[in-house]
């Protein structure tokens, strides 16, 4: 242990070989940057209205480093002209801070999705007050007429914009009269993986981030669940600006129940994987939606009606709020027949939801003791029928029973 010891005009503290989790993140105040150096990675956060660095340093092997945030909470005292630095290397317990005006020794975990994960002592849900904010916006689905009144201004005030094709972000600005005064980065499908943490960073540092996509609510089928989750762990505000839904839009017009429906995004792209989908919502009661590509929207329609019946009703959304808008409405066999010719555009598809079963209880009971007499097992049977038919399983139960008396 080295001792506090004269540094120019300032004073320092330095805390050697104490032993830390390597599990969270750095955070706390607004500047906050990482630097690797060999086999060591060291993380400082400029901590807010006291003037302090903290410091983590970890001295692992670089297949095991894992990015650690820090919340250190500064002390709601005057802060002093000469900063404080604690340095500390990576082991097992936490690390003892010496008193100070800079840091206190309050100090707790976040998680980095796919990284790291948080120790079981953490406390989940936990406000991290001196974070950022993390806004998901929605953006127009086609008309950019639609676009809520507020995204201009979140789009103009955010220090970071995440946008799933910067060009289509581009021409929405151009489109709303606004000017991103932040810096805008890329973040789609194929690094949001890797861009996920670097926004965290910036979170937990204090930035305003925005999280645009080309349509609709970010993480709703598009970029953006892996940094509200990460957000979540790590203590951050998270909101959202409202605005133009493709699922909802599609429900309304679409003619079908409204009244309890349920999203499905994207069908698989393999068909063996994309038939057993629709096999197990076969007898869903609630309206469907999908999103769709449309040039597998023939497959996709096709693979319903073998699976729901080829009578059942649905619609096809297709291009809308745009110019070319269109729904066409109809049993699934006849729109796969439509679909077979070619169809371009955004699309969602909404299907009708299961018809309600409608069951003679008699021929019920007579199929379970048939299936009985064959060998089958009574309880199961009965149970299977009961999820068929909708009766109830208790009644069956004993119906058969009363039978066989």
């Amino acid at each position: 242990m080295m001792a506090d010891g004269p540094r120019s005009s300032r004073k320092s503290a330095l805390i050697a070989r104490q032993p830390v989790r390597t599990e969270g993140a750095l955070a706390h105040g607004s500047h906050m940057r990482r630097a690797v150096r060999g086999d060591e990675q060291v993380c400082a956060a400029r901590l807010d209205g006291c003037g302090a660095v903290a410091q983590v340093r970890e001295e692992l092997p670089r297949s095991r480093l894992q990015d650690a945030v820090w919340t250190c909470r500064a002390n709601r005292r005057p802060a002093r002209a000469s900063s404080r630095t604690c340095l500390f290397s990576m082991g097992d317990s936490d690390p003892p801070f010496l008193p100070s005006r800079g840091v206190s020794p309050q100090v707790r975990f976040g998680g980095v999705p796919n990284r790291v994960s948080a120790p079981p002592e953490r406390i989940a849900g936990v406000s991290n007050r001196a974070a950022g904010v993390l806004v998901l916006a929605a953006t127009p689905i086609g008309d950019p007429r639609d676009a809520a009144p507020r995204l201009a201004h979140e789009i103009a005030t955010a220090e970071v914009v995440a946008a799933e094709d910067t060009r289509r972000f581009s021409r929405l600005c151009r489109a709303l009269g606004v000017k991103a005064s932040g810096s805008v980065v890329s973040y789609h499908e194929h690094n949001e993986a890797t861009r996920t943490t670097d926004l965290l960073a910036r979170l937990v540092g204090g930035a305003r981030v925005l999280v645009v996509t080309d349509a609709g609510m970010p993480s709703v089928s598009d970029p953006g669940y892996r940094l509200v989750v990460a957000a979540v762990e790590a203590g951050v505000r998270v909101t959202c600006v409202p605005g133009p839904s493709a699922v909802l839009m599609a429900l309304a017009v679409s003619g079908l129940p409204v009244d309890r429906f349920c999203f499905e995004g994207f069908p698989s792209r393999k068909a063996g994987e994309r038939r057993r989908l629709f096999q197990a919502l076969a007898r869903e009661r609630r309206t469907l939606i999908f999103f769709e590509a449309p040039h597998r929207l023939q497959a996709t329609l096709a693979a319903m009606a073998e699976a729901f019946g080829g009578d059942r009703p649905a619609a096809v959304c297709r291009e809308l709020t745009k110019t070319y808008e269109e729904v066409r409405r109809g049993p699934l066999a006849a729109l796969a027949a439509w679909a077979a010719g070619g169809v371009r555009g955004e699309i969602t598809v909404v299907v009708g939801g299961a018809p309600a079963p409608v069951s003679d209880p008699e021929a019920a009971v007579a199929g379970i003791r048939a299936r009985v007499a064959s060998g089958e097992r009574l309880k199961d049977v009965c149970a299977e029928v009961a999820a068929a038919t909708g009766l109830s399983r208790h009644d069956l139960y004993n119906a058969v029973l009363a039978v066989g008396r």
